[in-house]
């Protein structure tokens, strides 16, 4: 004989969301975007850019940077754009990462270096720095979108302390996860 459920709502939405926060922090009626959004909370202004995100251009050329990603830039609420050194894309630095950049470029040698004063003159040129605004959209200059092809779609890829900005035919293949190639430039790099 199959025991009788017990028709009691009070205890069965306890028990839920008891439940709920055990197994993941969400309760019941919750939706697990909010509790990624809780996680975000908690990393907020690290300046780590995970994930991907697929957006349009907006008929003024306008970006919309997600906002998971503006509360990681921290402050200055800024962020330097200028194109990759070796693929056709834009790197995106919040502004306190630039500031580091350049603090280990003083530490490794002097910017009166010849060297080090056309690398600076050559990507001051071609940078950007800009904030976005109460709709969290960025303008980037023209020179900027058309070195990476971006004209209508942009793919934004979380890359750690930068995201970058793609074409989607650009960026083809590689969009989707390639085990054995993220196991390679890993041990390259000796990340385990």
């Amino acid at each position: 004989m199959r025991p009788r459920a017990l028709n009691f709502p009070f205890y069965t939405f306890l028990f839920d969301t008891w439940w709920g926060e055990v197994l993941n922090g969400v309760t019941k009626g919750r939706i697990m975007e909010q509790a990624t959004t809780i996680l975000a909370d908690e990393v907020q202004g690290l300046g780590l850019f995970v994930g991907e995100f697929k957006h349009n251009l907006d008929p003024k050329r306008r970006l919309t940077i997600p906002s998971v990603w503006r509360s990681q830039v921290g402050s200055p609420k800024s962020l330097f754009v200028l194109p990759d050194f070796h693929e056709r894309c834009l790197n995106v630095f919040p502004a306190e990462a630039m500031r580091h950049k350049l603090a280990r470029l003083r530490e490794r040698s002097s910017l009166s270096d010849p060297k080090v004063a056309r690398f600076a003159s050559i990507v001051g040129a071609s940078a950007d720095l800009m904030s976005w605004d109460a709709q969290g959209r960025i303008r980037i200059k023209d020179k900027l979108l058309g070195f990476a092809g971006l004209t209508d779609q942009v793919i934004m890829v979380g890359a750690l302390d930068k995201f970058q900005l793609w074409n989607p035919e650009a960026l083809g293949a590689e969009a989707e996860i390639d085990q054995h190639k993220l196991f390679e430039v890993g041990q390259e790099i000796d990340f385990f």
